[in-house]
């Protein structure tokens, strides 16, 4: 069983799973993270959904080049969670399954692709209470041992 984080799930409610993959990217003492102004600002691990056919691996890539302009390294998979939204940029309830890995920034080439999406470093402990996800930073905190 995965453990779940953020709302309970409404028992009426219809979900689609929609899995998807996030990195935690640690250079030096900082975290690289990424800022969403749309449908509502949010600080966030820079990651998204797996495309049909698309390998996890293949989408983390993929998804922290849009939204950082950075290329990766080192990835390894920390774990999952789930949690239960609604997503207002596709009109859909989903059961996100979101698989969490550790990885390296190892080269920035230009800024983020995606729109609505800007790069910012910080701290860990700053990510830890800042990251809009509660299961985001529930990772982050075991991963540095924070409170």
């Amino acid at each position: 069983m995965i453990r779940r984080f953020g709302e309970t799930p409404i028992l009426t409610q219809r979900y689609t799973v929609r899995p998807g993959v996030y990195a935690i990217l640690a250079r030096d003492d900082s975290l690289l993270l990424t800022h969403q102004a749309e449908p509502q600002p949010e600080l966030q691990l820079p990651g998204g959904g797996v495309d049909p056919g698309e390998s996890p691996i293949r989408a983390l890539h993929r998804e922290v080049m849009e939204e950082t302009g950075w290329v990766i390294s080192r990835a390894r998979r920390l774990g999952a969670y789930r949690r239960f939204t609604f997503m207002p940029e596709y009109d859909l309830w989903a059961e996100k399954i979101c698989t969490i890995y550790l990885a390296f920034p190892a080269r920035r080439l230009c800024p983020p692709t995606e729109d609505g999406h800007t790069t910012l470093w910080a701290s860990p402990e700053i990510a830890a209470a800042e990251l809009e996800n509660s299961g985001d930073r529930h990772f982050v905190k075991t991963l540095w041992r924070l409170s």
